[in-house]
């Protein structure tokens, strides 16, 4: 599950996977719900480890299926969420946190899929001059 968080600019949060999968590449902070959490607490402390900031939970954005390795197939959820306190710092298995306007995404090394499904749930609208597909 992943966090879809704007900044008071309406910037979106990104980070810049440090490990596979998509080492290098930008995508929204999030990981695993571990056993015994629900999404919601999956998601502060995935947020907090990294990102450093404390968000809470808006609503559900969107679910997309990702291929994994050995033919499994993931159902990842992802989250509109707020940032209520903290300070935005790269941590635990992200390389760079950083705030994007719209426009930036198109320029960006994106997770497969990405700019897709957050225009496709109507977060963005494509950026201007875009044909990535995330």
């Amino acid at each position: 599950m992943g966090a879809i968080v704007r900044d008071e600019q309406g910037r979106l949060l990104l980070v810049r996977r440090g490990r596979p999968p998509g080492k290098g590449l930008w995508s929204v902070p999030g990981g695993r719900v571990e056993p015994g959490e629900s999404d919601t607490e999956a998601l502060a402390r995935e947020m907090r480890e990294e990102t450093g900031l404390t968000v809470r939970v808006v609503g559900l954005a969107g679910t997309v299926d990702r291929p994994g390795p050995g033919g499994v197939v993931y159902e990842i959820r992802d989250y509109l969420a707020e940032s209520c306190g903290g300070t935005l710092r790269a941590g635990d298995d992200a390389e760079d946190a950083r705030w994007f306007t719209e426009d930036d995404l198109a320029r960006l090394p994106l997770s497969p899929g990405l700019l897709d499904a957050l225009t496709g749930w109507g977060v963005i609208g494509r950026p201007s001059g875009s044909s990535a597909t995330g």
